[in-house]
Protein backbone atom coordinates (compact mmCIF):
# COMPACT_ATOMS: atom_id res chain seq x y z
CA UNK A 1 0.00 0.00 0.00
CA UNK A 2 1.47 3.33 -1.10
CA UNK A 3 0.55 6.76 0.25
CA UNK A 4 1.91 10.31 0.36
CA UNK A 5 2.30 12.60 3.37
CA UNK A 6 3.55 16.18 3.40
CA UNK A 7 6.33 16.93 5.87
CA UNK A 8 4.22 19.66 7.44
CA UNK A 9 1.67 16.99 8.45
CA UNK A 10 4.04 14.64 10.28
CA UNK A 11 3.46 16.22 13.69
CA UNK A 12 -0.31 16.19 13.10
CA UNK A 13 -0.13 12.48 12.31
CA UNK A 14 1.76 11.65 15.48
CA UNK A 15 -0.68 13.68 17.58
CA UNK A 16 -3.53 11.65 16.14
CA UNK A 17 -1.83 8.45 17.27
CA UNK A 18 -2.40 9.23 20.93
CA UNK A 19 -2.99 5.57 21.83
CA UNK A 20 0.67 4.85 21.10
CA UNK A 21 3.70 5.57 23.24
CA UNK A 22 5.73 7.33 20.56
CA UNK A 23 9.50 7.70 20.28
CA UNK A 24 10.96 10.16 17.77
CA UNK A 25 14.44 11.27 16.69
CA UNK A 26 15.52 14.43 18.45
CA UNK A 27 18.73 16.26 19.29
CA UNK A 28 19.85 17.20 22.79
CA UNK A 29 23.28 18.61 23.59
CA UNK A 30 24.48 17.70 20.12
CA UNK A 31 23.46 14.05 20.46
CA UNK A 32 20.75 12.57 18.23
CA UNK A 33 18.71 9.83 19.91
CA UNK A 34 15.12 8.59 20.18
CA UNK A 35 13.05 10.09 22.98
CA UNK A 36 9.34 10.25 23.87
CA UNK A 37 7.23 12.45 21.62
CA UNK A 38 7.08 15.57 23.78
CA UNK A 39 9.91 17.37 22.04
CA UNK A 40 10.78 18.69 18.60
CA UNK A 41 11.06 16.02 15.90
CA UNK A 42 14.32 15.93 13.97
CA UNK A 43 13.75 14.88 10.36
CA UNK A 44 16.95 16.11 8.69
CA UNK A 45 19.80 13.97 10.06
CA UNK A 46 22.05 11.20 8.78
CA UNK A 47 21.71 8.79 11.71
CA UNK A 48 21.45 8.87 15.47
CA UNK A 49 24.51 8.49 17.66
CA UNK A 50 22.53 6.21 19.97
CA UNK A 51 20.65 3.39 18.28
CA UNK A 52 16.99 2.96 19.25
CA UNK A 53 17.54 -0.61 20.53
CA UNK A 54 17.06 0.56 24.13
CA UNK A 55 13.33 0.95 23.41
CA UNK A 56 13.17 -2.85 23.22
CA UNK A 57 16.25 -3.71 25.28
CA UNK A 58 16.59 -1.02 27.99
CA UNK A 59 19.98 -0.12 29.39
CA UNK A 60 18.69 -1.20 32.81
CA UNK A 61 15.51 -3.12 33.59
CA UNK A 62 14.03 -5.01 36.49
CA UNK A 63 13.58 -8.74 36.01
CA UNK A 64 11.84 -9.49 39.31
CA UNK A 65 11.83 -8.78 43.05
CA UNK A 66 12.35 -11.32 45.78
CA UNK A 67 12.39 -11.35 49.55
CA UNK A 68 14.51 -13.33 51.93
CA UNK A 69 14.26 -14.39 55.55
CA UNK A 70 16.94 -16.18 57.54
CA UNK A 71 18.94 -16.64 54.37
CA UNK A 72 16.08 -18.21 52.43
CA UNK A 73 14.01 -16.84 49.57
CA UNK A 74 10.46 -16.35 50.84
CA UNK A 75 8.76 -14.91 47.78
CA UNK A 76 9.28 -13.82 44.18
CA UNK A 77 7.29 -11.13 42.40
CA UNK A 78 7.65 -10.71 38.65
CA UNK A 79 6.70 -7.39 37.05
CA UNK A 80 3.53 -7.15 34.99
CA UNK A 81 4.53 -6.96 31.36
CA UNK A 82 3.30 -3.67 29.88
CA UNK A 83 0.71 -3.77 27.13
CA UNK A 84 1.40 -0.24 25.85
CA UNK A 85 1.46 0.03 22.08
CA UNK A 86 4.78 1.61 21.08
CA UNK A 87 5.51 3.52 17.87
CA UNK A 88 9.14 4.01 16.91
CA UNK A 89 9.16 6.76 14.32
CA UNK A 90 11.99 7.80 12.03
CA UNK A 91 14.45 4.99 12.55
CA UNK A 92 16.95 4.31 9.79
CA UNK A 93 16.72 1.06 7.78
CA UNK A 94 19.97 -0.28 9.26
CA UNK A 95 18.55 0.01 12.78
CA UNK A 96 15.28 -1.63 11.74
CA UNK A 97 17.34 -4.51 10.32
CA UNK A 98 19.30 -4.65 13.58
CA UNK A 99 16.06 -5.38 15.44
CA UNK A 100 15.61 -8.49 13.30
CA UNK A 101 19.07 -9.65 14.37
CA UNK A 102 18.22 -9.02 18.03
CA UNK A 103 15.02 -11.01 17.53
CA UNK A 104 17.14 -14.04 16.64
CA UNK A 105 19.24 -13.54 19.78
CA UNK A 106 16.44 -13.05 22.30
CA UNK A 107 14.26 -15.80 20.81
CA UNK A 108 16.99 -18.37 20.22
CA UNK A 109 17.08 -21.25 22.72
CA UNK A 110 14.89 -19.36 25.19
CA UNK A 111 12.28 -16.67 24.56
CA UNK A 112 13.11 -13.55 26.55
CA UNK A 113 9.63 -12.44 27.61
CA UNK A 114 10.67 -8.87 28.42
CA UNK A 115 12.18 -8.23 24.99
CA UNK A 116 9.57 -10.27 23.09
CA UNK A 117 6.70 -8.38 24.71
CA UNK A 118 8.11 -5.00 23.70
CA UNK A 119 8.70 -6.14 20.13
CA UNK A 120 5.21 -7.63 19.85
CA UNK A 121 3.63 -4.33 20.89
CA UNK A 122 5.81 -2.14 18.67
CA UNK A 123 5.22 -0.55 15.27
CA UNK A 124 8.28 0.68 13.40
CA UNK A 125 8.24 3.49 10.85
CA UNK A 126 11.57 3.78 9.04
CA UNK A 127 12.73 6.70 6.92
CA UNK A 128 15.17 5.81 4.16
CA UNK A 129 18.61 7.41 4.14
CA UNK A 130 19.43 10.14 1.64
CA UNK A 131 22.87 11.14 2.92
CA UNK A 132 24.77 8.10 4.23
CA UNK A 133 27.79 8.81 6.39
CA UNK A 134 31.27 8.15 5.02
CA UNK A 135 31.53 5.29 7.53
CA UNK A 136 28.36 3.48 6.38
CA UNK A 137 28.70 0.09 4.67
CA UNK A 138 25.17 -1.33 4.94
CA UNK A 139 25.23 -2.50 1.32
CA UNK A 140 28.05 -4.90 2.20
CA UNK A 141 25.91 -6.44 4.95
CA UNK A 142 22.87 -7.16 2.80
CA UNK A 143 21.07 -3.87 3.38
CA UNK A 144 20.69 -0.58 1.55
CA UNK A 145 19.52 2.96 2.34
CA UNK A 146 15.95 2.03 1.37
CA UNK A 147 15.71 -1.43 2.91
CA UNK A 148 12.34 -2.36 4.37
CA UNK A 149 13.57 -5.26 6.53
CA UNK A 150 12.23 -5.01 10.06
CA UNK A 151 9.90 -2.09 9.26
CA UNK A 152 6.13 -1.84 9.31
CA UNK A 153 6.25 1.29 7.17
CA UNK A 154 9.03 2.69 5.01
CA UNK A 155 9.01 6.39 4.15
CA UNK A 156 11.14 7.79 1.33
CA UNK A 157 12.05 11.48 1.25
CA UNK A 158 10.79 13.22 -1.91
CA UNK A 159 11.71 16.73 -0.83
CA UNK A 160 8.63 18.31 0.74
CA UNK A 161 6.79 14.98 0.90
CA UNK A 162 7.34 11.36 1.85
CA UNK A 163 6.30 8.37 -0.19
CA UNK A 164 4.86 6.00 2.40
CA UNK A 165 4.94 2.24 1.86
CA UNK A 166 2.85 0.26 4.34
CA UNK A 167 4.36 -3.20 4.70
CA UNK A 168 2.41 -4.95 7.47
CA UNK A 169 -0.96 -4.97 9.22
CA UNK A 170 0.57 -2.67 11.84
CA UNK A 171 1.44 -0.22 9.09
CA UNK A 172 -2.04 -0.47 7.59
CA UNK A 173 -3.47 0.34 11.03
CA UNK A 174 -1.52 3.61 11.10
CA UNK A 175 -3.05 4.61 7.77
CA UNK A 176 -6.48 3.71 9.05
CA UNK A 177 -6.07 5.94 12.11
CA UNK A 178 -4.64 8.86 10.12
CA UNK A 179 -7.86 9.93 8.48
CA UNK A 180 -7.20 12.31 5.57
CA UNK A 181 -3.58 13.05 6.50
CA UNK A 182 -2.34 10.61 3.85
CA UNK A 183 -3.14 10.99 0.16
CA UNK A 184 -2.61 8.82 -2.87
CA UNK A 185 0.71 9.08 -4.73
CA UNK A 186 0.89 10.79 -8.10
CA UNK A 187 2.20 9.16 -11.24
CA UNK A 188 5.98 9.02 -11.08
CA UNK A 189 6.27 9.20 -7.26
CA UNK A 190 7.33 5.58 -6.93
CA UNK A 191 9.95 6.01 -9.65
CA UNK A 192 11.21 9.12 -7.87
CA UNK A 193 11.52 7.18 -4.62
CA UNK A 194 13.53 4.45 -6.31
CA UNK A 195 15.86 7.09 -7.73
CA UNK A 196 16.34 8.64 -4.26
CA UNK A 197 17.35 5.24 -2.89
CA UNK A 198 19.70 4.58 -5.81
CA UNK A 199 21.42 7.94 -5.38
CA UNK A 200 21.86 7.29 -1.65
CA UNK A 201 23.28 3.85 -2.38
CA UNK A 202 25.74 5.38 -4.86
CA UNK A 203 26.98 7.71 -2.08
CA UNK A 204 28.14 4.79 0.06
CA UNK A 205 31.91 4.73 -0.35
CA UNK A 206 32.93 2.02 2.13
CA UNK A 207 32.66 -1.68 1.31
CA UNK A 208 33.49 -4.93 3.06
CA UNK A 209 33.94 -8.08 1.01
CA UNK A 210 32.64 -10.95 3.15
CA UNK A 211 33.99 -13.67 0.87
CA UNK A 212 36.52 -15.75 2.78
CA UNK A 213 35.92 -14.03 6.13
CA UNK A 214 34.89 -17.25 7.90
CA UNK A 215 37.98 -19.13 6.72
CA UNK A 216 40.25 -16.22 7.56
CA UNK A 217 38.92 -15.91 11.10
CA UNK A 218 39.11 -19.64 11.71
CA UNK A 219 42.79 -19.58 10.80
CA UNK A 220 43.65 -16.41 12.73
CA UNK A 221 42.44 -17.19 16.23
CA UNK A 222 45.85 -17.60 17.81
CA UNK A 223 47.61 -14.96 15.74
CA UNK A 224 49.51 -11.98 17.07
CA UNK A 225 47.57 -9.98 14.51
CA UNK A 226 45.07 -9.03 17.22
CA UNK A 227 47.81 -7.28 19.18
CA UNK A 228 48.45 -4.88 16.30
CA UNK A 229 45.28 -2.85 16.81
CA UNK A 230 44.46 -3.84 20.40
CA UNK A 231 47.48 -1.77 21.46
CA UNK A 232 45.51 1.31 20.41
CA UNK A 233 42.32 0.28 22.22
CA UNK A 234 41.63 2.08 25.51
CA UNK A 235 38.84 -0.32 26.51
CA UNK A 236 36.13 2.34 26.66
CA UNK A 237 33.51 0.03 25.11
CA UNK A 238 31.96 2.73 22.93
CA UNK A 239 32.03 0.32 19.96
CA UNK A 240 29.63 -2.01 21.74
CA UNK A 241 27.46 0.58 23.48
CA UNK A 242 26.79 2.41 20.19
CA UNK A 243 26.18 -0.81 18.28
CA UNK A 244 22.54 -1.58 17.37
CA UNK A 245 23.11 -5.36 17.57
CA UNK A 246 25.36 -5.78 20.63
CA UNK A 247 23.29 -7.32 23.39
CA UNK A 248 25.55 -8.37 26.28
CA UNK A 249 24.28 -7.63 29.77
CA UNK A 250 25.19 -8.11 33.42
CA UNK A 251 22.78 -9.24 36.12
CA UNK A 252 22.93 -7.83 39.63
CA UNK A 253 20.87 -7.85 42.83
CA UNK A 254 20.03 -4.55 44.51
CA UNK A 255 18.79 -4.72 48.10
CA UNK A 256 16.43 -2.17 49.63
CA UNK A 257 14.28 -2.42 52.76
CA UNK A 258 14.20 -6.21 52.83
CA UNK A 259 13.35 -6.56 49.14
CA UNK A 260 15.93 -7.50 46.56
CA UNK A 261 15.55 -6.37 42.99
CA UNK A 262 17.23 -8.43 40.29
CA UNK A 263 18.02 -6.32 37.26
CA UNK A 264 20.02 -6.54 34.10
CA UNK A 265 22.18 -3.78 32.68
CA UNK A 266 24.02 -3.38 29.40
CA UNK A 267 27.58 -4.62 29.59
CA UNK A 268 30.52 -4.57 27.22
CA UNK A 269 32.95 -7.35 26.35
CA UNK A 270 35.72 -4.75 26.09
CA UNK A 271 36.40 -4.47 29.83
CA UNK A 272 38.60 -6.90 31.73
CA UNK A 273 35.88 -7.51 34.32
CA UNK A 274 33.40 -8.85 31.77
CA UNK A 275 34.66 -12.46 31.83
CA UNK A 276 36.16 -12.74 35.32
CA UNK A 277 35.02 -16.01 36.93
CA UNK A 278 34.11 -16.41 40.60
CA UNK A 279 37.44 -18.21 41.00
CA UNK A 280 39.28 -15.10 39.81
CA UNK A 281 40.29 -16.69 36.51
CA UNK A 282 39.79 -14.49 33.46
CA UNK A 283 39.84 -16.21 30.02
CA UNK A 284 40.23 -12.82 28.32
CA UNK A 285 42.72 -10.98 30.50
CA UNK A 286 44.19 -8.74 27.78
CA UNK A 287 42.71 -6.31 25.27
CA UNK A 288 43.73 -8.33 22.22
CA UNK A 289 41.58 -11.24 23.40
CA UNK A 290 38.62 -8.93 23.98
CA UNK A 291 38.98 -7.18 20.63
CA UNK A 292 39.23 -10.55 18.94
CA UNK A 293 36.09 -11.78 20.70
CA UNK A 294 34.08 -8.82 19.45
CA UNK A 295 35.04 -9.53 15.83
CA UNK A 296 34.58 -13.30 16.13
CA UNK A 297 31.21 -12.91 17.83
CA UNK A 298 29.84 -10.71 15.05
CA UNK A 299 31.39 -12.35 12.01
CA UNK A 300 31.86 -16.00 13.01
CA UNK A 301 30.04 -17.23 16.11
CA UNK A 302 26.66 -15.62 15.37
CA UNK A 303 26.81 -16.94 11.83
CA UNK A 304 27.38 -20.47 13.10
CA UNK A 305 24.90 -20.33 15.97
CA UNK A 306 22.12 -18.14 14.57
CA UNK A 307 22.81 -18.10 10.82
CA UNK A 308 22.97 -14.30 10.87
CA UNK A 309 25.91 -11.91 11.20
CA UNK A 310 25.94 -9.45 14.07
CA UNK A 311 26.57 -6.33 12.00
CA UNK A 312 24.36 -4.14 9.80
CA UNK A 313 27.08 -1.80 8.55
CA UNK A 314 25.83 1.34 10.32
CA UNK A 315 29.44 2.45 10.92
CA UNK A 316 28.81 3.79 14.44
CA UNK A 317 31.73 1.85 15.90
CA UNK A 318 34.03 3.44 13.29
CA UNK A 319 32.88 7.02 13.80
CA UNK A 320 32.65 6.67 17.57
CA UNK A 321 36.02 5.05 18.30
CA UNK A 322 38.34 7.62 19.93
CA UNK A 323 41.46 5.84 18.64
CA UNK A 324 40.22 5.21 15.09
CA UNK A 325 39.92 1.43 15.15
CA UNK A 326 38.03 0.62 11.94
CA UNK A 327 36.11 -2.67 11.83
CA UNK A 328 36.39 -2.81 8.03
CA UNK A 329 40.17 -2.49 8.17
CA UNK A 330 40.32 -5.14 10.89
CA UNK A 331 38.38 -7.68 8.81
CA UNK A 332 40.27 -6.84 5.63
CA UNK A 333 43.55 -7.22 7.51
CA UNK A 334 42.60 -10.72 8.65
CA UNK A 335 41.74 -11.68 5.09
CA UNK A 336 44.99 -10.27 3.73
CA UNK A 337 46.99 -12.25 6.24
CA UNK A 338 45.08 -15.38 5.31
CA UNK A 339 45.88 -14.74 1.65
CA UNK A 340 49.54 -14.46 2.59
CA UNK A 341 49.35 -17.83 4.31
CA UNK A 342 47.81 -19.40 1.21
CA UNK A 343 50.46 -17.80 -0.95
CA UNK A 344 53.28 -19.16 1.19
CA UNK A 345 51.72 -22.61 1.15
CA UNK A 346 51.46 -22.48 -2.64
CA UNK A 347 55.06 -21.37 -2.85
CA UNK A 348 56.21 -24.26 -0.67
CA UNK A 349 54.17 -26.77 -2.68
CA UNK A 350 55.56 -25.52 -5.97
CA UNK A 351 59.05 -24.96 -4.58
CA UNK A 352 59.10 -21.49 -6.11
CA UNK A 353 61.47 -18.72 -5.19
CA UNK A 354 59.06 -15.84 -5.39
CA UNK A 355 55.61 -15.16 -4.02
CA UNK A 356 53.64 -12.02 -3.33
CA UNK A 357 53.63 -11.91 0.47
CA UNK A 358 52.04 -9.21 2.59
CA UNK A 359 54.93 -7.90 4.64
CA UNK A 360 53.11 -6.98 7.83
CA UNK A 361 51.37 -10.32 8.24
CA UNK A 362 52.52 -11.73 11.62
CA UNK A 363 54.74 -14.80 11.36
CA UNK A 364 52.51 -16.69 13.78
CA UNK A 365 49.66 -16.36 11.31
CA UNK A 366 51.92 -17.25 8.44
CA UNK A 367 52.41 -20.57 10.19
CA UNK A 368 48.70 -21.22 9.82
CA UNK A 369 47.47 -19.78 13.09
CA UNK A 370 49.32 -22.16 15.40
CA UNK A 371 50.27 -21.50 19.00
CA UNK A 372 46.75 -20.72 20.17
CA UNK A 373 46.59 -18.50 23.23
CA UNK A 374 43.12 -19.78 24.16
CA UNK A 375 40.75 -22.31 22.69
CA UNK A 376 37.99 -21.28 20.34
CA UNK A 377 35.66 -23.58 22.24
CA UNK A 378 36.26 -21.53 25.40
CA UNK A 379 35.62 -18.28 23.56
CA UNK A 380 32.30 -19.41 22.09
Amino acid sequence: MMKIIGKEKVTDLLRKLSDYKIFVPTEQDGVVSYLPFDTEILLDFDNSQKPPKEIFFPQTEKLFDYKTSAGRITGIEEPVLPDDQVLLFGTRPCDASANVILDSVFNWDYIDQYYANRRKNATIISIGCTQPRDTCFCTSMGGNPGSSEGSDMLWTDLGERYLVESLTEKGHAIIGLAGDIFSDPAEGDEDAAREVTKQAEDRIIRTLDLDGVTEALESAFGSDYWDSFAKRCIGCGICTLMCPTCHCFDISDVSSMGTIRRERTWDTCQTEYYTIHASGHNPRPVKSYRQRNRIYHKFLYMGKNLEVLGCVGCGRCISGCPVNIDIIEVIEGVKECREAVACREAKAAADQDSCAVIEDCPEEMADGGIGLKASQEEEQ
